[in-house]
């Protein structure tokens, strides 16, 4: 917490850069504990929220940017070295151009996924537009859900503690489940396209 505390709203927000890139610290550690710290009236909640989402959003856009803007050049003439080849690169264009704006979402909010989801978002050269709405929105509920957990948590700190490797989890899949439950009628509209498009290629075979 003394370390939380002596970052500041500038630190905060810097860690929460270099945590939206490929560097995998999760950002849990920094942001329950400052919610924690807004809730005993240390910091304020509203710049916790606007430092750690911007912060977040920014390192997310670093990735993105250098993948759109270098990684085809990257892949083109070092990607036989890492196994990539053309064709792969291709396949993730497509699956981007069709399903990128879910997988942006849902990526920003996963554990494991967060911090590499932006790099085939850049690299399959999704709108910059649509990148920055998406990677936003996930970020943003997950820096967000991440806070309040600290905000409320009160005198459970010690219990919390223990149990954070699970809880890591636990916030992740509560908030996909919820977002769901709020998206269902757009996803169910969406699948039901996706389905029509599979019968009509197989239709086509």
């Amino acid at each position: 917490m003394l370390l939380i505390k002596s970052l500041g709203y500038v630190g905060i927000f810097i860690t929460s850069v270099v945590e939206g890139t490929l560097v995998p610290i999760p950002n849990e550690i920094t942001m329950i504990p400052a919610g924690y710290l807004a809730a005993q009236g240390v910091f304020s909640l509203p710049l916790i929220l606007i430092s750690g989402i911007s912060g977040n959003f920014c390192g997310a856009f670093i990735s993105y940017y250098v993948s759109y803007k270098y990684g085809a050049k990257f892949i083109k003439k070092y990607g036989s070295y890492f196994f990539i080849s053309e064709s792969a690169m291709k396949k993730v264009e497509f699956f981007f151009q069709e399903y990128g704006r879910v997988s942006v979402f849902i990526g920003r909010i996963m554990p494991g996924v967060k911090h590499f989801i932006s790099i085939p978002a850049g690299l399959s050269r999704m709108p910059m537009s649509i990148f920055c709405l998406y990677s936003s929105i996930g970020g943003g509920i997950w820096v967000t859900t991440l806070v309040f957990i600290g905000y409320l948590m009160g005198d459970n700190a010690a219990l919390i503690a223990k149990y954070f490797g699970y809880l890591n989890y636990i916030v992740a899949f509560m908030t996909i489940g919820v977002t769901f439950y709020i998206l269902r009628k757009p996803l169910k509209s969406a699948l039901c396209v996706m389905k029509g498009r599979i019968e009509t290629i197989f239709k086509r075979k």
